[in-house]
């Protein structure tokens, strides 16, 4: 997460992409970092997001919704989780893109550890392989109501 690129939201999940990351490997994403942050100015960012596309459970008008999109520095998105074959998950995972002084908030005040966890995720991916009740459990994000509305999660 970071730039524009997204990221997961993470609580006890797995670290982000986990998935994804288990089943494959790419040039250059040779890497599984496993990033900490603190909650209160990322749910403070969030709770000033706009989503990336117009939905009129969460916004009153088209209007309203390209004015909050032109405002916010934090765009979110629900994109399908998947699991170590990436088969479809009947749960839907936020990705969350920031732009801006978010930016240099997450750099510099957000972020609490980074690990590199690469060397357990790929002893990790083959034993999951033979068993995967050996991945973590996942949870979800325990979002405060204010922020459930702005991202547009159904409770």
């Amino acid at each position: 997460m970071g730039g524009d690129e997204g990221g997961r939201l993470a609580c006890t999940r797995r670290p982000a992409h986990l998935s994804r990351s288990l089943s494959r490997t790419k040039l250059g994403q040779e890497h599984i970092l496993a990033i900490r942050i603190a909650r209160t100015g990322f749910e403070e960012d969030l709770a000033s997001t706009s989503l990336s596309h117009y939905d009129d459970s969460v916004y009153s008008s088209p209007e309203q919704w390209r004015a909050r999109k032109q405002a916010s520095l934090v765009r979110v998105q629900w994109d399908p989780e998947r699991d170590l074959h990436l088969e479809p998950l009947p749960w839907r995972s936020l990705q969350v893109g920031l732009s801006g002084s978010v930016v240099t908030q997450y750099l510099h005040d957000w972020i609490v550890s980074i690990d590199d966890i690469t060397e357990r995720a790929q002893l990790l991916r083959t034993a999951a392989v033979a068993d995967p009740s050996l991945l973590p459990a996942e949870c979800p994000y325990p979002l405060p109501d204010q922020i459930a509305q702005a991202v547009g999660a159904s409770r």
